[in-house]
């Protein structure tokens, strides 16, 4: 299920804001001042900040209308820096090989169709692109993972770090 929009508030809040380290985050996605970088499920915007703050450009693709809204409002200071796109990325349509980073912060994990949506993700990457997905561990057990990495991997990526906390799990994959 879909993190419905008026729930936003727990995505975006001091607390969390204290208790996620989001240069870490951007640092072992593979995330450089240079990068392209394509957020897949970027909510309300928490981590999309961030991005924009650091990243050459950001496209950033959020499903819901009312996050959509809220995420405008938070990265609109950054003008063209940050394209927000409302739209599947099973379906939506990015230039091939644009990015040099996918990022998908505790978001695969809801999306309906995964096999459409990695196919969407390995067409938009660059050759040695990197994609780095978190999840909460509350939500996707270790199998989950294995098979999230599984279909990357089967699609001519390469695991490169793995690792679990006690609430995130993380993958990061590089595109052969």
């Amino acid at each position: 299920m879909v993190c419905p929009s008026w729930f936003s508030f727990l995505l975006y809040n001091p607390v969390r804001k204290y208790f996620t380290d989001r240069k870490r985050v951007l640092a072992e996605s593979g995330v450089t001042m240079n990068s392209v970088v394509i957020e897949v499920g970027a909510g309300n915007g928490f981590l999309t900040e961030a991005l924009a703050e650091y990243a050459l450009k950001v496209y950033a693709v959020e499903l819901q209308q009312g996050m959509v809204r809220k995420l405008k409002r938070r990265v609109d200071r950054f003008g063209e820096k940050v394209s927000v796109i409302k739209g599947d990325i099973a379906v939506v349509h990015l230039h091939k090989e644009c990015a040099d980073v996918c990022i998908l912060y505790f978001s695969f994990h809801e999306f309906g169709n995964k096999q459409q949506a990695a196919d969407a993700i390995v067409r938009v990457l660059k050759k040695g692109g990197m994609i780095a997905i978190y999840e909460p561990t509350i939500e996707v057990g270790k199998q989950s993972m294995v098979e999230t990495s599984l279909l990357f991997e089967k699609r001519g990526f390469k695991k490169v770090r793995e690792r679990d906390e006690l609430f995130t799990r993380f993958i990061s994959l590089r595109k052969l």
